[in-house]
């Protein structure tokens, strides 16, 4: 069973998956993430800024460290809304390749949506697939996907002081669907897990009010919220309450398997 490696080379965090693949399964050997704010202004700007590369470079090296020690066969580092939306997108991924050696792709939204779907497994028409990036966000349903243009990192530099605003435009992208259930992957949904653990439409408007009413400050001390996440968790929850909000869901699960693990999939 070869063992493998996935690097997600997202808008706000870099992460990475090495997993045993055979037979249609990823099994996890290690999952690391480090926030490194890549699209850090690529939604205005439109590239991707030195200071930012730097920071991924350096997450870069540790992990190919880690998998050279733990044997990994073959990597490859999927780019997503920041690196797809930046004018040296390209050229970011040219240099992965000849620094670290690692198999380098930029997704289209669609892609992204479909490799989603694959990680977590769910064919379902009824239970949507919500993935809040930095970027973009993921819906699926079945064999229905969209990837919106909004995410955590992109909604907080766009309305940095209205969330009315914020959710205003979040609804406006929001699709018709008929779906009764949910599944939560990435991030955002991750930190909501750790900060409220039950994921109801009630406790995520409630952890919402809460984090948005503090000073950035005092977010970064709240506990099990990861300090380099706090300047972009408010509205990361916000997109999340207005998709629950948006389709009746009263609730989503967390699931851990997600684009990494359908990047390993099809490695």
């Amino acid at each position: 069973m070869p063992r493998l490696g996935a690097i997600d080379l997202g808008t706000n965090s870099t992460r990475l998956l090495v997993a045993d693949v055979g037979g249609g399964v990823a099994t996890p050997v290690v999952r690391r993430e480090q926030i490194t704010h890549l699209g850090e202004r690529v939604d205005s700007e439109r590239r991707l800024q030195p200071e930012a590369i730097a920071r991924v470079q350096a997450v870069l090296a540790r992990y190919r460290d880690e998998l050279d020690a733990l044997g990994a066969e073959r990597t490859i580092a999927v780019g997503t809304s920041a690196v797809r939306d930046a004018v040296n997108g390209a050229e970011f991924l040219r240099d992965v390749e000849q620094r670290f050696g690692f198999a380098t792709r930029v997704l289209s939204g669609d892609e992204e949506a479909q490799l989603t779907r694959r990680g977590v497994g769910a064919d379902d028409d009824a239970t949507l697939v919500l993935d809040v990036g930095g970027g973009s966000t993921e819906l699926i349903a079945g064999s229905f996907q969209t990837s919106l243009d909004v995410g955590s990192v992109r909604l907080a530099e766009r309305f940095p002081t209205s969330l009315d605003d914020a959710a205003a435009f979040v609804d406006s992208l929001l699709p018709e669907l008929a779906v009764r259930a949910c599944i939560g992957v990435g991030g955002t949904v991750a930190q909501l897990h750790l900060l409220v653990r039950e994921l109801t439409l009630e406790a995520v408007e409630r952890e919402l009010e809460y984090l948005a009413a503090l000073p950035l400050e005092e977010r970064r001390r709240v506990p099990n919220l990861n300090p380099d996440r706090a300047p972009v968790i408010v509205t990361g929850a916000l997109i999340v309450r207005q998709v629950l909000r948006r389709y009746g869901l009263e609730r989503l699960a967390y699931s851990e398997r997600d684009l990494l693990d359908g990047v390993a999939l099809t490695a």
